[in-house]
C-alpha cells in the first residue's frame, strides 16, 4: 500500500519528462523524413504524371512537417504533431485504397518498388506519431 493518497500517485504519473517528449518527437520527425524519402525516390526512379506530383508533395509536406515537429513549442506544436499523424494516416489510407479499389484511376500492386517498405514505415510512422501526440498532449495537461 502507498504512503501517498491515490489522487497524489495519478498526478505523478500525468507527467512526461521533457528528454522523453524530445525522444518521441525526434523519432516522429525521421518517420516522416523516411516516409517523405520513400516518395521522392519513386518520383526519381520512374514514377511520373499525376502520381510523381503527388509523390513529390507528399516529400515536401514530411519535409515541412518533421521540422515543425522539431522546432515548435506549445500550441503550434500541438497542432504540428497532430497535422503529421493526419498526413501518415492519410498517405497509409492512400496506399491501401490503391493497393485495393485503385485511387485517382491508379492501381497498386504490392509486387511495385518499396511498396511492402511503405506499407511498414507508414504503419509504424501512424504509431509513432499517435503516441508522441497522446504524450504531448498529455505533458500539456499536466499540473
Amino acid at each position: 500500500m502507498s504512503s501517498q493518497p491515490p489522487a497524489t500517485a495519478s498526478l505523478r504519473w500525468s507527467g512526461v519528462s521533457h528528454r522523453t517528449l524530445m525522444a518521441w518527437r525526434l523519432l516522429s520527425a525521421i518517420m516522416l523524413l523516411v516516409m517523405g524519402g520513400i516518395h521522392l525516390y519513386l518520383v526519381f526512379y520512374g514514377v511520373g504524371g499525376l502520381l510523381g506530383s503527388l509523390f513529390m508533395l507528399n516529400a515536401v509536406g514530411a519535409l515541412v512537417l518533421a521540422i515543425a515537429v522539431i522546432v515548435l513549442r506549445g500550441r503550434l506544436l500541438s497542432l504540428a504533431t497532430v497535422l503529421s499523424l493526419l498526413f501518415m494516416v492519410g498517405t497509409l489510407l492512400a496506399l491501401v485504397l490503391a493497393l485495393t479499389v485503385g485511387l485517382f484511376g491508379i492501381h497498386e500492386v504490392l509486387t511495385f518498388k518499396l511498396v511492402p517498405t511503405t506499407l511498414v514505415v507508414e504503419s509504424v510512422g501512424t504509431i509513432v506519431l499517435a503516441v508522441t501526440v497522446a504524450l504531448l498532449l498529455r505533458s500539456q495537461r499536466a499540473p
